[in-house]
């Protein structure tokens, strides 16, 4: 799973399936590019000032999280279910001189990454052909990744751009519905960043608008 966007939908070939394997190749061997090929913003400022050390980047897409963190000192396992991302990916890092990220497919919901991370980076993992509770077993099995010591990072939408008129009927979770579903034992957690930020986001024809996006940054005793 990752980020869903309106990339001018309506000059796509409608994907009539369900699995999550035939969606997302559907959905990168329909562009040539998806991404910007820049890292998440809030990837950027939750971790920048945080020593390096191993990462799983869950959902990598086209890689610019994974290349990031490299860039940066992180040892990186990247994840994405669709080969054809992973192998922009490759070639992103490649571009940059990165020759050492683990990148791995994965149907999240079928098989996971083993080994525990000092940092565990879930961004924008929202689905439209996500199973009931696939996201929440995904991220409780991110958060099961995490070192003694390391952060999991959860970044997700909390609300459809402003120009969007029919949204998608897909449920964005609350920080606070996010925290319930991981089950996390007081004792063993404690939450550092719990915050609702409104951005600037463009619509597929240039549009102006906003979006809420919610952020989760948790450290693991």
């Amino acid at each position: 799973m990752t980020e869903t966007h309106n990339h001018g939908s309506s000059h796509m070939t409608p994907y009539d399936g369900d699995d999550t394997v035939g969606y997302w190749e559907h959905f990168y061997q329909e562009r040539e590019r998806v991404w910007s090929g820049l890292p998440n913003v809030f990837l950027v400022r939750e971790i920048e000032s945080v020593s390096p050390g191993s990462a799983l980047d869950l959902g990598c897409a086209e890689g610019a999280d994974a290349v990031w963190l490299a860039q940066r000192g992180w040892r990186v396992t990247a994840i994405d279910v669709s080969e054809t991302a992973l192998g922009r990916a490759r070639a992103h890092a490649a571009d940059e001189g990165i020759i050492d990220i683990d990148w791995q497919q994965h149907d999240l919901a079928n098989s996971f990454p083993g080994g525990q991370f000092d940092l565990v980076n879930a961004q924008y993992l929202h689905s439209p052909v996500a199973q009931a509770d696939e996201r929440e077993k995904i991220l409780r099995r991110a958060a099961d990744a995490v070192a003694p010591g390391g952060l999991l990072l959860i970044v997700g939408h909390a609300g459809w751009p402003t120009w969007v008129q029919d949204p998608p009927n897909i449920h964005l979770p609350t920080t606070a519905e996010v925290r319930t579903a991981l089950h996390l034992t007081p004792t063993e957690w404690t939450v550092e960043v719990d915050e609702v930020v409104d951005r600037e986001h463009a619509g597929p024809e240039g549009e102006p608008g906003t979006r809420q996006d919610n952020i989760l940054r948790i450290r693991r005793h």
